[in-house]
């Protein structure tokens, strides 16, 4: 099982979204047959089966085991991935594309980064555990609490230099073989509590 597993297929979306294939999700971290999911979830087993067939034709889960008992053939069922995103790719033509912002310092284009991000290294990732092979990926997450905002300015302008300066350093155009990156540092304030006072 892995980590995280991006949906980039509009119908597989649809699917794990409904409500009740959703928390099935949830339920099958572990392996668990239809009749005790429907148990435990206080639902008729037909419902249940009708929803984990669902599930298994858009490949969100697997079979994990296969048991015989008395003749009969009982399946255990495990989720493909412990978590799931949604890429922008399900949407299709209507998902977010930073290009079409033409304010850089917006929340939208912010927003619209984040959902290439999911977009392309969720790509790369399936096709790299297609090919077997690992993806090598960088992340920093790091809190900075400002003590003014000429303090963030000033954070802001210190970065974008020390940025310019490493890429102006480490990039080559024409490199023989040489393999471009995407570099995205974004900043944004940590959301409060809804009934926290701004």
């Amino acid at each position: 099982m892995i980590d995280v597993e991006v949906i980039s297929d509009a119908g597989a979306a649809a699917t794990a979204l409904e409500p009740i294939r959703s928390r099935l999700l949830a339920e099958l971290a572990e392996p668990a047959s239809a009749a005790s999911l429907a148990a435990r979830m206080g639902l008729a087993r037909q419902k249940v089966n009708y929803h984990v067939r669902a599930l298994e034709a858009c490949k969100l889960i697997e079979v994990a085991e296969e048991r015989l008992w008395g003749g009969l053939t009982e399946r255990l069922f495990i989720a493909s991935a412990r978590s799931f995103v949604v890429s922008p790719e399900a949407l299709g033509p209507a998902a977010v594309d930073p290009a079409r912002s033409k304010d850089r310092l917006a929340a939208s284009y912010l927003i619209a980064l984040g959902a290439r991000i999911v977009r392309e290294v969720g790509d790369l990732w399936r096709r790299a555990r297609q090919a077997d092979k690992h993806l090598a990926t960088l992340a920093l997450d790091a809190e900075i609490r400002f003590a003014s905002p000429a303090d963030r300015a000033a954070f802001t302008s210190d970065l974008t230099r020390a940025v310019t300066e490493l890429v102006g350093r480490y990039h080559d155009a024409a490199a023989p073989g040489g393999r471009p990156h995407r570099l995205v540092l974004v900043s944004h304030p940590l959301p409060t509590p809804a009934s926290a006072k701004e």
